[in-house]
């Protein structure tokens, strides 16, 4: 029998690592040099050994791979279905359609898709037209998907769709009646990581978000839990280990409250780039951001990636833009063989780790919700709002300060480049509305310095 390679050298603790790297020091000090503090309050060391998993027993469920998918906003039914064809025939393994008129036909906008699932989004709240969904699915034998949340909704635009009682009145009713779609209630955790919230935060507000659900149905005669998984609605910012964590610890929180309410302890996680990091100036850079960003969705566990485009935040959905961003996800697939290792980042002693603290740290946050009332007391409130912005404010300093670097925006500039066409409204104005609660609002960390930018030019 061949002798392990590793027989040939002494164990080293990571004590005995930690002497050498300070012996190498030559005198500076080993926690200003070498240890990196996060806006999260985790301490990064320079090493992690074996030791650190001494303590963590917690293995996370992983897919054994993942579905490209493409979002497409459908205004007009062929249209969408048109785009929904081509997008399969180019490679997209689901497709995620956002509705946003009531009398949309359905029948004509998955007309001639087979065995590819589907996730439908609504912008408006329509019991009846969800019901035609759950019989439409039964019809066809469709795999199709509908992404409802009303809290989300509250928390983006300040309203319930109609009141707080008529909204779950609803929900309720379309619990008892959709017997044929794979999910139904999701959770847009994406709205706190565009507005700034850190990641704690965002795993925190995710629990309590969906706990107000969970306390809703826990006596009802039909509850939606035990019927279904919940989705998360993921956005994936560039800290690439760190996300990759992200996900994997949601996974485990879920499972945690899960088990709390005895419903289904699997959840499904459809992740997508953030629109926190993206940027007009040098806007090609978008492609790798996204790239990376789409990786990590990939490591950390994601059921479905839709790639965003990397002229999204400023361009009209068109065929170049929407053909690259597939690419990506295809490359990752079919050329890097990403879907080759189940759970790659099983093991790996800082992944490990980032994973526990993420999920220690967010589950601490998250019961100091529910004993301060809940997540919808604390938003009518206007405490998650406020903590949100807070955070966000610290890390706009840090980009302001070229502590947090946006290559071609707050650092190495292209003085010649040429602004692209604007075509969306992408320093949107304020408008003043009535609502109940003050709305969390995403932006954008360049948002400021692109405005001065291109008024300038």
């Amino acid at each position: 029998m061949t002798k392990s390679l590793f027989d040939s050298f002494e164990h080293v603790s990571a004590k005995q690592w930690k002497q050498k790297i300070q012996f190498d020091l030559k005198g500076a000090d080993y926690n200003e040099a070498l240890i990196y503090k996060s806006l999260e309050g985790i301490d990064i060391k320079p090493f992690y050994h074996q030791e650190d998993l001494v303590n963590i027993d917690t293995p996370v469920t992983h897919p054994t791979s993942w579905k490209n998918s493409l979002k497409i906003i459908v205004e007009d039914a062929t249209t969408g279905n048109q785009k929904a064809l081509d997008a399969i025939n180019k490679g997209a393994e689901s497709v995620f359609f956002i509705i946003k008129k009531e009398h949309l036909d359905l029948e004509q906008l998955v007309k001639n898709i087979k065995e590819t699932p589907i996730f439908i989004e609504t912008e408006f709240l329509s019991t009846s037209y969800i019901k035609n969904i759950d019989n439409y699915a039964k019809d066809s034998n469709l795999n199709i998907s509908v992404f409802i949340d009303i809290i989300g909704n509250l928390a983006k635009t300040g309203n319930w769709y109609t009141n707080l009682k008529e909204d779950h009145k609803s929900l309720e009713e379309i619990a008892q009646h959709t017997n044929h779609l794979n999910s139904f209630i999701s959770i847009d955790i994406d709205l706190y990581q565009n507005a700034g919230a850190i990641m704690i935060q965002q795993l925190a507000y995710a629990l309590a978000h969906v706990n107000e659900y969970l306390n809703h149905f826990d006596k009802k005669e039909v509850n939606p839990f035990k019927k279904h998984e919940v989705v998360f609605k993921v956005a994936i910012g560039g800290n690439y280990f760190f996300e990759i964590a992200k996900l994997r610890a949601l996974r485990l929180l879920w499972s945690t409250l899960a088990s709390e309410y005895k419903v289904i302890k699997t959840c499904k996680i459809f992740a997508y780039p953030s629109h926190r990091n993206k940027t007009i100036l040098d806007y090609n850079v978008n492609m790798l951001r996204t790239t990376t960003e789409c990786m990590s969705a990939v490591l950390g566990g994601a059921d479905n990636i839709a790639n965003l485009s990397y002229d999204d935040i400023y361009n009209l959905e068109n065929d170049f833009g929407t053909r690259i961003s597939l690419n990506q996800l295809l490359i990752l697939k079919n050329e890097s063989y990403f879907d080759q290792v189940q759970n790659p980042a099983s093991g790996s002693y800082y992944i490990e780790t980032l994973t526990n603290q993420l999920a220690e740290k967010a589950l601490l946050l998250f019961k100091n919700i529910e004993e301060g009332g809940g997540f919808l007391s604390q938003l009518k409130s206007g405490i998650i709002q406020k903590k949100i912005k807070e955070s966000a404010q610290k890390e706009q300093e840090l980009f302001d300060n070229e502590e947090i670097i946006l290559t071609g925006s707050n650092k190495y500039k292209n003085s010649e480049e040429h602004t692209p066409s604007i075509q969306k409204p992408v320093f949107p104005e304020k408008k003043v509305r009535k609502t109940l609660l003050q709305p969390v609002i995403k932006n954008r960390l360049s948002e400021t310095l692109e405005k001065k930018t291109i008024i300038k030019r």
